[in-house]
């Protein structure tokens, strides 16, 4: 599809990691007329409030990267919010998208939608074949759900909606709660805070040998405007980069980047979460795409990212 560089082009969760990449992507590409709204302006729970924007701002395009995320112990203390606060974000800008006449929408899920022991790696059609992943199965099946979505109004009323899943995300403006972050920007601060205190060993959660794969968000951007221009199907995309490793390998990888040199140690008490995660994205590629950033150099960039947005704010 040809979208002009005149098109409106709405981001939902703009601010976010993963919206802000694909801002910043957007606008790398000569898209002039983006629109983003803070969540203070706008109440992606409030379906009234979504067609009030809706209607005033008249998006052509809309990339729905809004959702309430989080890692295994999040997911774990917050169920309840996990699955009805993305149910009501997705349904609300899926269902508003629909009725404003939105020429085209993609919309981004999550690589833990594939069940717990499916086959690796994991390919498309491996979805609902199996039990999920209980530490994360809440956030899981609400993204499963606006799949969904996005085929029945695909089937129903001919909307031009698309989905991508994406394996584990990391780069600029990544969350670094405690509470609530992902397993690399976790390590991030754990091994920072290590550092600049002088500890000679970091204990981690779990056994380290799972595998996982990860991908950069600017990585992620690239693929989500390609999508745009030239993928309308009912069936979802694996967005992946197609290797993985073992999380004692990667703890060992960020700490090189951060600078710690102390001991890593591993406490089995804690929970792995899935064996293996790692996406089949032959359809991706096979229509052109790839990824170019390298893990080491990308979590190099991330922890600098670290640095100057949160490290210097905390100091």
């Amino acid at each position: 599809m040809d979208i002009p560089s005149e098109a409106r082009i709405y981001v939902a969760g703009h601010g976010g990691m993963v919206g802000s990449a694909i801002w910043r992507e957007l606008t790398r590409q000569g898209f002039m007329r983006l629109i983003g709204c803070a969540r203070a302006e706008l109440d992606l729970l409030d379906q009234a409030a979504v067609r009030r924007f809706y209607a005033a701002a008249r998006p052509e395009f809309v990339v729905v990267a809004a959702a309430k995320v989080g890692g295994i112990q999040a997911n774990n203390e917050l169920p309840a919010e996990f699955l009805f606060e993305n149910l009501q974000i997705e349904c609300n800008l899926i269902h508003e998208a629909h009725r404003a006449g939105v020429k085209k929408l993609l919309f981004l899920g999550s690589s833990c939608i594939y069940p717990k022991l499916a086959p690796q790696p994991l390919k498309e059609e491996y979805l609902l074949s199996g039990p999920l992943e209980p530490t994360n199965e809440w956030y899981a099946l609400a993204k499963i759900a606006g799949i969904k979505l996005c085929q029945a109004y695909r089937r129903q009323h001919g909307a031009d909606f698309i989905s991508a899943m994406p394996t584990n995300l990391y780069g600029p403006n990544d969350n670094y709660d405690p509470r609530t972050s992902h397993v690399l920007p976790a390590l991030i601060q754990r091994f920072h805070e290590a550092k600049l205190r002088g500890d000679r060993r970091v204990t981690c959660w779990g056994t380290g040998t799972p595998r996982r794969e990860f991908l950069h968000a600017d990585d992620l951007a690239r693929a989500c405007v390609f999508l745009l221009r030239h993928y309308s199907e009912d069936a979802f995309v694996n967005v992946g980069s197609g290797s993985d490793l073992t999380i004692r390998e990667l703890a060992e990888v960020v700490a090189c980047a951060v600078g710690f040199t102390g001991d890593i140690r591993w406490d089995a008490t804690k929970p792995d979460g899935t064996p293996r995660k790692l996406l089949d994205s032959s359809r991706l590629r096979a229509l052109g795409w790839k990824p170019e950033i390298d893990l080491e150099a990308g979590i190099r960039r991330a922890y600098a990212d670290f640095q100057e947005r949160v490290a210097a704010v905390t100091a």
